[in-house]
């Protein structure tokens, strides 16, 4: 099994058809859904694990992340090093140790090659 971590973003209004589409389409491991909301752009994420191999097509607005379980940090792989860059002189550095408390309760994203850190909380948790 190839588990992968989802997140779609939509705005109040869409929220219901989409957690309505998304746990219709596919099967979600754990049997949960996580509705997030982003203060700042007053937007909401619904976060999902599902099989990769479950998967035809993606909702809009929906990226694929990676989660740092202890401070609720959510990332993308371009995120994380574009993070590294940043606090490390320029440098990429696998190697690199990010202090993931000071992202606690975020998204960290690139839009437009730009570095962004959403602050998240906890709008709902769907047990399906």
């Amino acid at each position: 099994m190839n588990n992968k971590l989802f997140a779609s973003f939509t705005q109040i209004e869409l929220l219901e058809d989409l957690i309505e589409r998304i746990s219709t389409d596919y099967i979600i491991n754990y049997g949960k859904l996580f509705v997030l909301y982003i203060k700042s752009t007053n937007e909401y994420v619904v976060t999902y694990n599902t099989d990769s191999g479950n998967i035809g097509s993606l909702p809009p607005n929906t990226i694929s992340v990676h989660r740092k379980k202890d401070t609720n940090t959510l990332y993308t792989i371009n995120a994380l090093n574009e993070l590294i860059k940043r606090l490390n002189g320029g440098i990429v550095d696998p190697s690199f140790k990010v202090n993931w408390n000071h992202y606690k309760n975020c998204i960290l994203l690139t839009q437009q090659n730009e570095f962004k850190s959403l602050n998240t909380k906890l709008y709902q948790i769907i047990e399906l």
